[in-house]
């Protein structure tokens, strides 16, 4: 596979976030950034990345691209196929970069701006080829909130536009794509309104800025993070749905609520006032130590949503699917490359909230993680979520761990699998997670096939036995492990 290199053009906030996206996501990436501090900066932003990405899905992450740093712009963008604008909000300086850029860069390579206002038909305005050139606006964290908007103008062709489409996808992101060029997008129009009525709450002396902040994170910030807003609404219409919902708060568009045509004045005694507020809600922790708590949280929520196929969750689980067959882990049985061998069933890294108060992985993620392994078993051999739907499935009726060795924060595991015993109702199962070629833990699980409307022990149906009973055969040379069938307390065997 040929190696794909990203070139970042300003490498602050958004530009180190883009950085860590694409050089985690095995891109090689060179960075062009005047600032003397930049390096540092950038190192610091790719050091909370590598902490709160690799968890964040159920697949290992491809091995790490290779960062170099450049003087200059031309050194930076030779060979690269996506270039990454993200220089401050200036047009003049935008387009004064484009031109450097399209100088040196290959014709067919797409550049990208993280601008959060222009359009892009602004961008273009001074451009070589302004084809090239399109919106590509991210959200901070850049490396962990999957949505980009993905804006054009008419200049650029429809197949240009697909392929940084795909880029996109293939980083683990959901382009979003406005149906028209309009200042700000459409993220940051929302975003402003509330920005807005916010400013208004603290000029006025209504609220605080935590005071805000907890109207936000604690009430309809958690709904809007996982349905947005009028999948909000739509519930809030009851069975009538939506309609019944507009009927009822319509006419409150019309009550004057709302200052969004008007913009309080920044005065210096408003922002002093904003500034004091902020330092006494967040002021007691370091800027790193706010974002590491902040990708804790979201990489969190986003598991959580990817468990239900939600939101930002079904973002996460498309990119898992997309890289399971390069992480080596099958889907089918047919994909499964020798069955004499343990199966890989789990290739993935120790995530931030898998961590109890000694700082390694919690006894209870042990078993998440294995009864991950245990599903991606129940797939291979055909008990897929349609198989369960229709109304079959195992439940687990004894399990056995044995912990040999500590997993910290970002630790790569991965789970191999194998089958002790294949009968017509029961799955016998052994896993082994291991780090590299250490061993962490051990887990066995006995499985039995039952009918879910009886919640009885059944027979599988034949061609499930013969998957099972195919992987069993095959495995049945392997030397039986030596922790396996052991009661609590018996010192661990060879093997």
């Amino acid at each position: 596979m040929t190696q794909k290199t990203a070139a970042i053009i300003g490498g602050g906030v958004i530009g180190g976030g883009w950085a860590a996206r694409f050089l985690l996501n095995g891109w090689d990436v060179r960075v062009f950034d005047p600032d003397p501090e930049a390096e540092r900066k950038l190192s610091e932003v790719l050091e909370n990345a590598r902490l709160a990405l690799p968890g964040l899905g159920r697949v290992a992450l491809p091995p790490e691209g290779r960062l170099t740093w450049h003087a200059t712009i031309p050194e930076a963008v030779d060979g690269a196929e996506w270039i990454q604008e993200s220089v401050p909000e200036r047009l003049a300086l935008k387009r004064k970069v484009y031109q450097a850029v399209q100088a040196h860069c290959d014709a067919g390579a797409v550049i990208g701006s993280s601008t959060s206002g222009f359009r892009p038909s602004q961008l273009q305005g001074c451009a070589t080829r302004p084809e090239q050139i399109v919106v590509t606006h991210p959200f901070n964290p850049v490396y962990l909130l999957p949505l980009v908007e993905l804006v054009a103008s008419p200049q650029n062709p429809a197949d240009m536009v697909a392929r940084a489409a795909e880029t996109l996808r293939g980083l683990g992101m959901h382009p979003l794509q406005p149906r028209d060029e309009i200042d700000a997008h459409i993220a940051d129009r929302l975003l402003e309104a509330v920005w807005r009525e916010a400013l208004w709450l603290v000029r006025d002396g209504v609220a605080t800025t935590e005071e805000i902040d907890d109207a936000i994170r604690l009430g309809f910030g958690l709904r809007w993070a996982q349905m947005g807003l009028f999948e909000t609404y739509r519930i809030a219409g009851g069975e009538a749905g939506m309609k019944h919902f507009i009927a009822q708060f319509g006419p409150a568009l019309k009550w004057p609520w709302t200052r969004l045509m008007d913009v309080p004045e920044m005065t210096e005694e408003l922002a002093e006032m904003i500034a004091a507020q902020s330092d006494a809600q967040s002021g007691h922790m370091c800027l790193r130590a706010l974002e590491q708590q902040r990708d804790v949280n979201l990489s969190g929520m986003i598991r959580m949503l990817a468990d239900q196929g939600w939101g930002a969750g079904a973002v996460q689980n498309a990119h898992d699917a997309a890289r399971a067959a390069d992480a080596g882990l099958a889907r089918r049985l047919e994909d499964v490359a020798d069955l004499s061998r343990p199966i890989l069933t789990v290739n993935r890294a120790v995530p931030p909230d898998w961590l109890d108060f000694n700082g390694h992985m919690t006894e209870a993620r042990y078993l998440e993680a294995f009864g991950h392994a245990t599903d991606r078993m129940m797939e291979l051999i055909g008990c897929d979520r349609g198989y369960v739907a229709a109304g079959h499935s195992f439940f687990t009726a004894e399990s056995h761990l044995c912990h040999v060795s500590e997993a910290r924060l970002g630790t790569p595991i991965r789970v191999t699998s194998r089958v002790l015993m294949a009968g017509p109702r029961k799955m016998h199962l052994w896993h082994e997670m291991k780090s590299d070629e250490r061993l962490l833990a051990t887990g066995e699980h006995m499985l039995i096939h039952v009918a879910l409307d009886t919640r009885q022990a059944c027979e599988m149906p034949p061609a499930m036995q013969g998957a099972l009973s195919r992987i069993a055969a095959a495995q049945a040379d392997l030397p039986a492990p030596g922790r396996g069938g052991r009661a609590v307390g018996h010192a661990p065997q060879p093997g």
